[in-house]
């Protein structure tokens, strides 16, 4: 009887350490939220047994590896660094453009980096290709997006979510020296207003001795730019959106025909030896007085500061209206900052997006940048917009359009462009040129709708 006790006992023993056993694995491999939730246990016990987060590290890809930039991109890591002690940014330098490239290759090969600079423009088209993650979770949870600038936030977005932040964008403006319009007899304090008097005044301006062109007011090709005049002409409309293809419209013809006759006045042969004269900084045509008269980002204004002789020679003004009432429509571009498909620690990256585009570090950029940034308060910052040039590039924002790219329309200006050069050379009438791009677009965009 004793035997048998002792053997119930230990049968009994081990049935019950084998339960504690089984037990205990199960509970570690099954412990779900629905299980604990019924433990009564409080969020403060519970976040007590929660392991903390490791230390991490972002690799954060710029093309911004100048003198100028990138110790002002570096001062701003350091500071996010210093800013807590968990995250981590080092920051790589890739030329513009090859980053870009290399990206691509990285989310292909499952190694990207944490967050990159990217280009405004074709936010959807990363987007459509699964190369860009969808920051919309991250913004229902907390929603920033009342800092930006409406415009810029639009072009964040792919079938109406969220895969970008913006950082930095630009205006463009017509800068204009004061003393060649006194010695012309125009007024300093009264630029142009419309197409008709930036060519009216241009003519006043100009000094052509025995065909050789010594000085000129304007030239649209020379300081302007094709792109900023067919657009501005069309109403700030760009050249397509979701709704439509406007390549070819009256006003785009009018605009390009126009754009040309400055070289059937001037003489293309003669305008082009001006132009080779070109250089940068003091020798800038408009610094070096060539030219009277040039439309430029607004970051243009630091060229004037540091190389002209006296910075109050000059003055700044916004796009001429093709037509009075037409608007002062402007062209701007710009980067943003996003996490790329597939990075390894989304969650810290979207603090490190956030850190970015919040007021410190966007008001910082623009100080010592000049550049205009994304955020409205940082914009209108009361000590960045005491610079009156500074405030009117952030007051141009309101008419200035981004020019994205449709998914359906990737590099559809390699359509268009070389259609405008040989109108600008004469091979065909900007009709012609015109038409055959609306043609080859509409084209691109048929093939790519599903």
């Amino acid at each position: 009887m004793k035997r048998a006790n002792k053997s119930m006992l230990v049968l009994l023993s081990t049935a019950l350490s084998t339960g504690l056993v089984l037990t205990a694995c199960s509970a570690d491999k099954t412990a779900s939220p629905s299980a604990s939730a019924g433990t009564g246990a409080s969020p403060a016990a519970s976040a007590a047994v929660e392991k903390p987060k490791g230390k991490v590290t972002l690799d954060f890809w710029t093309h911004w590896g100048s003198t100028t930039r990138r110790p002002i991109i570096e001062k701003i890591i350091s500071d996010f660094n210093a800013s807590q002690d968990r995250i981590t940014v080092k920051h790589t330098f890739l030329p513009y453009g090859d980053g870009w490239t290399k990206e691509l290759a990285a989310i292909a090969a499952g190694n990207p980096p944490d967050v990159i600079i990217q280009d405004i423009s074709q936010v959807a088209q990363r987007a459509s290709k699964k190369q860009v993650m969808n920051l919309t979770p991250y913004l229902a949870k907390e929603n920033i997006k009342d800092r930006f600038f409406p415009h810029l936030l639009n072009a964040m977005q792919y079938k109406n979510e969220v895969y970008a932040l913006p950082f930095v964008t630009d205006t463009r403006v017509l800068f204009y020296n004061k003393a060649l319009f006194k010695e012309a007899g125009l007024d300093p304090e009264k630029p142009p207003k419309t197409w008709a008097e930036l060519e009216e005044y241009s003519k006043k301006i100009d000094k052509i001795n025995n065909g050789k062109i010594e000085r000129l007011g304007f030239h649209p090709r020379i300081a302007g730019g094709q792109d900023m005049f067919l657009n501005n002409a069309d109403g700030g409309r760009p050249w397509l959106d979701d709704k439509g293809i406007y390549i070819n419209s009256p006003n785009r013809i009018a605009a390009l025909e126009w754009y040309n006759s400055w070289d059937t006045r001037l003489g293309k042969k003669e305008v082009d030896a001006f132009k080779a004269s070109f250089g940068s900084k003091t020798n800038d045509p408009l610094i070096a007085g060539k030219l009277a008269m040039k439309i430029d980002a607004g970051t243009f204004w630091t060229q004037i500061r540091d190389f002209a002789a006296k910075k109050e020679d000059f003055g700044v003004a916004a796009m001429p209206e093709f037509k009075p009432g037409s608007g002062n429509w402007s062209n701007g571009g710009g980067f943003t900052i996003e996490i790329p498909f597939g990075a390894k620690h989304p969650d810290e990256s979207w603090e490190f997006l956030k850190y970015m585009t919040d007021i410190d570090a966007q008001k910082y950029w623009a100080q010592f940048n000049f550049d205009n940034v994304s955020n409205i308060k940082a914009s209108n910052d009361p000590e960045l917009i005491k610079d009156p040039i500074y405030k009117f590039t952030v007051d141009n924002l309101k008419d200035t359009v981004l020019g994205t790219v449709p998914v359906t329309a990737p590099d559809f200006l390699n359509l268009v462009n070389p259609q405008i050069d040989d109108a600008i050379l004469g091979k065909q009438t900007p009709k012609e040129a015109l038409d055959k791009a609306q043609k080859a677009v509409e084209d691109l965009v048929k093939a790519n709708t599903k």
